[in-house]
Order: C-alpha cells, then structure tokens, then sequence
C-alpha cells in the first residue's frame, strides 16, 4: 500500500513517517523544508502550495495530511496564515484527489478544540461544536470540507480529532512549558486554576490509531476521536514533573484563563476502541520519557 505523508518534518508526520515504513507500506513524504536524502520526499512551496504535481504521477492509495498550524495563541494572532494552512489547505489537497485520483482515501488530522467547552464528558464525536478559538473554527471547517468531498463527489474522507498529542520532539505546549519553568524560574507560574483536565495521547499512540483508521474506518466522512478517554488535571501533571525532577520549587496557578483554551477534556473513545484501539503508552512513562529526552537536548532556553 502507498502513502503520502504531508506535512512529513513535524512532529506526527515525523513519526508517521517512520511507523509506516516499519509497516511496510511505500511512504511518500512531502513538507516545506528541503531534503536531498531522500528520494520518495517532494517539496512544497510554503507560500502558494501546489499538490497536483503530488497526485499526477503518483498512484496512492492514502493520504495522510499532517501539515497546518497547532498553535490557539497564533490562530489569534495571525488567523489568515491559521486559515490558510489548516483550511485552504485541505480544500487545495482534496481537490487533487479529486481531479488527479478519485479513489485516494484522505485522512485529515483535526483536533479537540472543535469541541470548544464540552457541557458533557465524556466528549462523543456527536457532541456541539462551540470553538473557542481561530484554530478550532478553521480546524471545524476542514471537517465540513472533508464531509463536502465525500457528499458531493465521493471523495473518502475521514477526520481525526486528536486531543493532547504528545511525545518525545514536541518543543511546545503544556509538557515543554513545565520543563522550561522547572529550570528557569524561581517558582513555577501556570495559569488557571490547576482543575482544568486534558486527555493526553502519546505522538506512538496516535499513528498506531492512524493505522487502525487506516484498516476499519468507512471513510464516509466520519470522525473519529484519538485520545485515551483518560483525564488528567494541570496540576497532576505539574506535580509529576514536580516528583521526576525531584524538585523543591513551589507550584502556582495564576487564576487566569488564557484565551481560546478549554477547560475540561475528556474523550468518548468508543469508535477507536471498537477498531481495536489499546494505549502501549502509560502516561506516567510517557512524561518520565519526555523529561529524559528534553535532558538530553541541553537546550539553552
């Protein structure tokens, strides 16, 4: 079976990358930066993407798209570049599909922050879709492009709503953040409250349901949710770090909500665990993992 990875260089591409060869399937792989190595690897120009040439001479059978932002405080920001990389994006690479190779399956990697504030946990794929932010909006959006492709012009598609990714290689967000804290400051400042919940699946986990997908969705324009149906407050988290650097700095939550971030989280995971889904990674091991890697990078913050 034949893959095209986009999105290739980051962070679940890259791992996707490497989980699908060991898979056997033929990988293609395509991103914005260069690479000289790698003979199966096709560069796309970041600022006006072009994916015909992708689709033209190349019979796949899947197509994996890694690519966009995943920053809430950027969408906010600069919610046009948010726009176009996690919404026009996916229109420009569906409409290849469709006039280039009609029967390429698509998987659209979206996110939980469609959910917005969830009025019940745990979240189930039916559940309102309330935004909180630019990124969920335009992560939204993707979704209802995916359901037009297959409604409209029978193009399989199928989207992932991830919840809190993470893993060795993530230079952002909660788990990066805490290291940096931990090192730097005199105390360790968070903001909210500290009861605010996310479920947390591991990047090793997320390919290996992006291979279930892969084998048992219906690719009807369905999602799917990827998480562990586990929920895990800020300040267990913090107070983990707390106990694996074996540190003595006070934790402290500012009260403070930061704009476009939800609450609480928790996943229905019941259509993943229906296709066979079971977590190889605890979340304990998997932050003990993290901290360790982030050791080794002897990063001058």
């Amino acid at each position: 079976m034949k893959i095209l990875i986009i999105g290739s260089k980051g962070f679940i591409g890259s791992y996707a990358v490497k989980f699908f060869k060991q898979q056997n399937f033929e990988v293609l792989s395509c991103d914005v930066v260069t690479d000289y190595n790698d003979k199966n690897y096709f560069q796309i120009d970041a600022t006006n993407s072009d994916y015909l040439s992708l689709f033209e001479g190349n019979k796949i059978d899947v197509c994996l798209n890694c690519s966009g932002a995943a920053s809430v405080p950027l969408s906010i920001e600069f919610p046009m570049k948010d726009f176009n990389l996690n919404t026009v994006n996916v229109y420009k690479i569906l409409e290849s599909i469709r006039t280039q190779q009609s029967q390429c399956r698509f998987i659209n990697l979206s996110s939980a922050a469609v959910y917005g504030n969830p009025v019940n946990l745990p979240i189930s794929e039916e559940a309102n879709l309330k935004p909180l932010s630019p990124y969920g909006i335009h992560k939204m959006q993707a979704e209802q492009i995916c359901k037009e492709f297959y409604e409209y012009y029978g193009i399989k598609t199928c989207s992932l709503r991830i919840f809190s990714a993470y893993g060795n290689g993530l230079q952002k967000q909660l788990l990066w953040d805490l290291f940096k804290k931990f090192t730097l400051n005199p105390a360790v400042e968070l903001f909210g409250t500290g009861n605010e919940t996310r479920d947390f699946i591991h990047v090793e986990d997320v390919v290996q349901a992006v291979h279930l997908v892969i084998n048992n969705a219906s690719f009807s324009g369905e999602e799917i949710n990827l998480a562990n149906g586990e929920e895990y407050s800020i300040a267990y988290v913090a107070q983990l770090y707390k106990d694996i650097l074996k540190s003595d700095k006070n934790i402290v939550f500012n009260q403070f909500s930061k704009p476009g971030d939800p609450l609480y989280w928790k996943a229905d995971i019941s259509k993943l665990k229906a296709m066979g889904y079971i977590s190889n990674k605890k979340f304990e091991i998997g932050v003990a993992e993290y901290i360790n890697w982030v050791q080794q990078l002897k990063v001058d913050f």
